[in-house]
């Protein structure tokens, strides 16, 4: 998930320096809302391998 945010990050910089606003605009909402998913499911994730008694891997 964290790959697919930064495609769409650089699609956004890509198209911001070619011009196109509302793409650049799309594609960096997409980013940032697939960035914050990630960090909620990292957050889970570390909470669900704390509370079994598992050292988190990283």
């Amino acid at each position: 998930m964290l790959g697919w945010s930064l495609v769409f990050f650089l699609v956004a910089i890509a198209s911001a320096a070619l011009g196109f606003g509302g793409i650049a605009g799309t594609a960096a909402g997409i980013a940032k809302i697939l960035f914050f998913i990630f960090l909620a499911l990292l957050v889970i994730s570390l909470l669900m391998q704390i509370l079994r008694g598992r050292p988190p891997r990283l």
